[in-house]
């Protein structure tokens, strides 16, 4: 599928500042420029390209507005914002087959959105998974984040 071209103002070299990649315990976030739409097709792109499958597309930022509207709250956080669940036979197998319980981390998500406030950013992130004493989970699970990462670096590079 063509993707459309667009600058991404992204850093993925340790010689940038890191202003554009923004990494936490808890999650990983990347920032970018160019359409919520043309970076969520690039993201969709990037895992179809991996052999995956987008089981389901959470449209967190319509639900927030749609509801907003009956708790009395007018704000408007999104412009835009999806949450994109998928799952991968080969990964989330590993992961499974090291402990059966891992099952809770399955769907993986990568969400895509825009702030009203920031509207020429788009920022694409993912939850981290957390360090198990298991060393087979935590080796499974550490493969999980590798894709995920992978999927959003080969996204924001299109």
């Amino acid at each position: 599928m063509h993707r459309i071209g667009f600058v991404f103002l992204i850093c993925i070299s340790s010689a940038c500042s890191g202003s554009n990649v923004e990494d936490s315990k808890l999650q990983k976030r990347y920032i970018t420029t160019g359409t919520f739409d043309e970076v969520k097709d690039n993201v969709v792109d990037a895992l179809t390209d991996k052999g995956l499958v987008v089981n389901n597309i959470a449209h967190i930022g319509k639900m927030l507005k749609r509801t907003g509207k009956d708790l009395g709250e007018s704000k408007t956080i999104y412009s835009k914002a999806e949450n994109i669940e998928f799952c991968s036979a080969t990964v989330s197998r590993k992961t499974m087959e090291a402990d059966a319980h891992n099952i809770i981390y399955c769907p993986y998500i990568i969400s895509v959105y825009a702030l009203t406030k920031e509207p020429k950013k788009v920022y694409i992130s993912y939850r981290k998974l957390p360090r198990l004493a298991n060393k087979k989970s935590d080796a499974a699970l550490q493969l999980v984040e590798k894709l995920l990462d992978d999927i959003i670096k080969e996204a924001v590079n299109q």
